[in-house]
């Protein structure tokens, strides 16, 4: 029996970056001979183990075979005649099939096992697949895209973006299900450039297949006193990378992704206007977050973010009034800490533009902060029990005190 340590932890050591979790392999063993030492068997498709004292992870090396397309369309053989190698050719990318082993006292070997050119294409900076059968494995397209988002400087090599249309065109991508797309796309969204992932994505093909909505937006103009960078869909990109600056939530970044989805719908004829957009993108919104199971969190923001955006961008000209019917339609009274990041989104679209606008103020957020904190100074139960005799007047004399405090804050304006 021996034991390797593999994958991400050893490409990770080798760009000076810190390890969070560590993959084993196990060559020449069985499960029963891991059950004697002491480790537990948790894996459903294939051997995994968790070890006695750390609980890490160990699997068994193996090979596996396409059956179907999708990614859970592998069987799997295990065996203890299944070398290192042939365990380490299943893998995605040469960066990731490198590995070294454990000696006695667990600490690791210096003699680096690299197989496939892992260390070169490392060197140089490269995405480039292991075999063939990448092609067996649409996540992968995902998880690539995924890998340039965090590898900022890494650049996809050209047979494996090559290989990667192909599965596109051959209809690869249609069977990944679900949960997996947006398990990647989420991680991807938390990298340190998102935009990245979305540039791998297009130019493989697999953006369309995957988010259309997001796909159509390259291409549409806008305004240029507004948007100096023309496209729609550089801009969305702009915003997005923008937000993960400055370090925001995944929901923030998720309704950067979305917040424009309606400018992809605007009729030609008024282009580069995109008058209704706004509710254009929520209508949108709808399928794509069903298709891909989105969270609440992430489709409750995106929801408000697209439908409000225009409007808290307006606010500075608006009045008492106005600033508390947005509020409410925010629901910012009752989730305050919600409306931050909806403030968020809305600051990175507002960011995420050329020339100036980059670095502009956007002073829209204090002051619909300030309003918020006016509007939540009042006690409504204390206005209801005056009306509890009324109780259709409630809603309405609620709104009144509302607004009464925000004029008293001095947020007067325009009301729109």
């Amino acid at each position: 029996m021996k034991i390797y340590a593999v994958g991400g932890a050893i490409r990770d050591e080798m760009l000076g970056l810190p390890v969070k979790d560590r993959d084993y392999v196990v060559v020449g063993a069985t499960p029963e001979e891991m059950v004697a030492k002491g480790f537990r068997p948790v894996g459903r498709d294939f051997p995994v183990f968790l070890h006695p004292k750390t609980q890490a992870e160990y699997a068994l090396a193996r090979t596996e075979r396409k059956t179907a397309r999708g990614y859970h369309g592998f069987s799997f053989y295990f065996a203890p005649e299944v070398t290192l190698e042939e365990d380490l050719i299943r893998r995605d990318f040469t960066i990731n099939a490198m590995a070294r082993e454990v000696l006695p006292d667990d600490s690791l070997s210096d003699v680096l096992v690299d197989p496939y050119g892992g260390k070169r294409d490392l060197e140089a900076r490269l995405f480039r697949h292991v075999g063939e059968a990448f092609a067996e494995d649409p996540v992968r397209i995902l998880r690539c895209g995924r890998f340039a988002a965090r590898f900022t400087d890494f650049h996809v090599a050209p047979q494996t973006l090559a290989l990667m249309q192909a599965m596109t065109a051959n209809g690869e991508v249609d069977a990944l299900v679900p949960e997996r797309v947006w398990q990647e796309i989420s991680r991807g969204l938390m990298e340190h450039r998102p935009s990245r992932m979305f540039e791998v994505l297009r130019a493989a093909g697999a953006l369309a297949r995957i988010l259309p909505e997001v796909a159509r937006l390259w291409g549409v103009p806008q305004r240029p006193d507004y948007h100096p960078e023309v496209d729609t869909g550089v801009h969305v990109m702009m915003v997005l990378d923008y937000a993960a600056t400055q370090g925001f939530s995944l929901p923030v970044r998720f309704a950067a992704l979305t917040h424009d989805l309606g400018k992809g719908t605007t009729p030609e004829d008024v282009l580069p206007r995109h008058i209704g957009h706004e509710g254009r993108s929520v209508g949108l919104l709808g399928p794509l977050c069903a298709r891909l199971r989105v969270p609440v969190d992430c489709r409750e923001l995106a929801q408000v973010v697209a439908r409000e955006h225009g409007n808290i961008h307006a606010c500075l000209k608006f009045g008492a009034s106005a600033l508390v019917r947005l509020l409410e339609r925010c629901d910012a009274l009752r989730k305050p800490e919600r409306f931050v990041e909806v403030l968020q989104a809305c600051e990175a679209d507002a960011r995420g533009r050329g020339g100036e606008f980059a670095t502009a103020p956007y002073p829209q957020r204090e002051r619909l902060m300030a309003a918020l904190d006016a509007a939540r100074s009042i006690d409504a139960g204390a206005v209801a029990r005056q009306y509890a005799d009324q109780p259709a007047k409630i809603r309405d004399a609620v709104q009144a005190a509302r607004i009464d405090a925000v004029e008293a804050a001095g947020l007067r304006g325009e009301d729109a």
